[in-house]
């Protein structure tokens, strides 16, 4: 628990940091908007970050975690077969449903129902698929819901799996935590369903036999006007952006045009969140061009630095079995910087004295501190790598008097 209040800890006091150097943020029009450094979870820019509002599509993120997770753990195959159930056939949902049109007598897989949830934002896949994990929509929000609690997802809640109900609710900041998680955890979803431009369904092995020469087949693009531009986009003003590859766009009435985006140019990777542009006929738009001006700002104000570990010296440890004990960062050294700043980099180490025995492995035992010539730009935790035991009544008392007379 310590550890986790120490790393919130350090977040917070590098984001005030950043903040406070890049004042030149861009002007955002929607509603809410957070920008966050993938490598550290560090916001570079927020709006309203905290105020709760309708995820809409972006609700399948969380829908297309569960179905990863369970296929990681190896309790679900992404080519199984299945034939897609009544509550899920496209007829039977929602008036407005974006679609992959799934119907009667198909056959598809897993992997089918990812791409259809990814590119065209099925809300009919988003069915089919709560009904492979689980006996029912109900029993799959449960799921989703329990997923969002565990991550640490106050504000996070689901009522269906499609993002179509007003009454899933979400807030900037959580979900650009949860979309960093998501990219860490599953960096594969990003080639094989975000950054996918088109899917084409039904195809002829998704038909019975007597349609497969005129199945049907439409094809659809990828939403996310960034990713695939203007071309093949009901949005023809936005044109790419580089390095753009995901995540997922969602609209209803009730929350406008949102947008969870995620971008990676020489190493650096960078996560927006955009809630609630105007809903209006150039929502989408404006949308788009906050997106486009939070990561265009990001990658011209900042960069991921990945320092080597020095070499560590060993804390001297008092009162134990042994006099020594190893050190070891407690968070990887990645961090966000300015790009004019961490150039020629300095490292030193500030150590608990004394450290006392007994000691489990764990212990805090100092800070690695990081500056370059401007200054300090960061303070890692030590922790020891070891368990120290206490030393013997002769050892103690020695030790008792040489630290007694150190003092003096």
């Amino acid at each position: 628990m310590n550890r986790r209040i120490l790393l919130l800890a350090c977040l917070f006091i590098l984001s005030a940091m950043l903040h406070a150097q890049a004042d030149d943020a861009p002007l955002i029009v929607s509603k809410a908007a957070v920008l966050m450094d993938s490598s550290t979870g560090t916001l570079l820019f927020y709006k309203n970050p905290d105020e709760e509002i309708p995820p809409a599509s972006l609700t399948k993120l969380m829908t297309m975690h569960l179905v990863l997770r369970e296929a990681e753990a190896g309790r679900l195959s992404l080519s199984k077969k299945i034939s897609p159930p009544r509550q899920s056939w496209a007829r039977n949902q929602p008036s407005r449903s974006s679609l992959m049109h799934l119907a009667e007598g198909q056959e598809l897989t897993i992997n089918d129902l990812m791409l259809g949830l990814a590119v065209p934002s099925g809300n009919d896949a988003a069915v089919a698929v709560a009904l492979q994990l689980a006996p029912s929509v109900d029993s799959f929000v449960a799921m989703m819901n329990e997923a969002a609690s565990k991550l640490g997802l106050e504000k996070t809640h689901f009522v269906e799996p499609s993002g179509i109900s007003e009454y899933n609710m979400t807030t900037a900041r959580e979900f650009a935590s949860f979309c960093r998680f998501y990219v860490e955890t599953y960096p594969q979803a990003l080639k094989n369903y975000h950054s996918v431009e088109t899917f084409s369904y039904p195809r002829a092995e998704n038909v019975a036999e007597i349609f497969r020469e005129n199945p049907g087949t439409i094809t659809q693009s990828n939403h996310n006007s960034l990713l695939v531009g203007g071309r093949d986009t009901n949005n023809r003003f936005v044109e790419k952006f580089e390095g753009v590859d995901g995540l997922k766009t969602g609209y209803i009435d009730e929350s406008g045009p949102n947008i969870a985006l995620t971008a990676l140019r020489d190493g650096t990777r960078f996560i927006a969140v955009i809630l609630g542009a105007p809903a209006e006929w150039r929502g989408d738009r404006i949308r788009d061009e906050d997106g486009r001006r939070l990561l265009a700002w990001a990658f011209n104000h900042y960069k991921t630095v990945r320092p080597q570990l020095p070499e560590l010296e060993q804390a001297r440890v008092w009162k134990g079995k042994t006099n020594f004990a190893g050190l070891a960062p407690s968070l990887p050294l990645d961090f966000t910087s300015l790009k004019e700043r961490a150039n020629r980099l300095y490292w030193k180490t500030e150590l608990i004295d004394p450290l006392i025995a007994p000691l489990p492995s764990g212990s805090p035992a100092g800070e690695l501190i990081l500056s370059d010539d401007q200054g300090e730009l960061r303070r890692i935790p030590l922790l020891t790598t070891e368990d120290i035991e206490k030393g013997n009544f002769f050892k103690r008392l020695w030790d008792s008097i040489r630290l007694f007379f150190r003092k003096k």
